[in-house]
């Protein structure tokens, strides 16, 4: 969980270690909206043990310059979420998911 804030990349995980790199061959893709980053990771506490089945992962990357104004404080509740960058995050997951469905990672 690291906010739904405005996605800025991917932190992508396979058995060969090298989902990142494959991923990051769509670059040019995601580079208008602002997504650039392709990291190597595990996609987070709740798939990452997938990896240990042979699964490939991915997490998204939001923005974190936001994440402790809200994160456990009284003020992190659902109306605090901007609509528009949860659009965003899950509008750059769905690409990604097209993307490695039609080309493979």
């Amino acid at each position: 969980d690291n906010g739904g804030f405005q996605p800025h990349g991917f932190n992508l995980g396979n058995p060969a270690g090298n989902a990142h790199l494959r991923a990051a061959r769509w670059q040019a893709l995601f580079a208008p909206y602002g997504i650039y980053n392709f990291q190597k990771g595990t996609g987070g506490a709740d798939v990452g043990p997938l990896l240990a089945y042979g699964t490939t992962v991915a997490g998204l990357l939001p923005d974190s310059q936001r994440y402790f104004d809200y994160h456990h404080t009284t003020i992190d509740s659902i109306d605090k979420v901007n609509k528009r960058e949860l659009e965003l995050g899950a509008a750059a997951m769905a690409a990604l998911v097209y993307l490695v469905d039609q080309h493979g990672l």
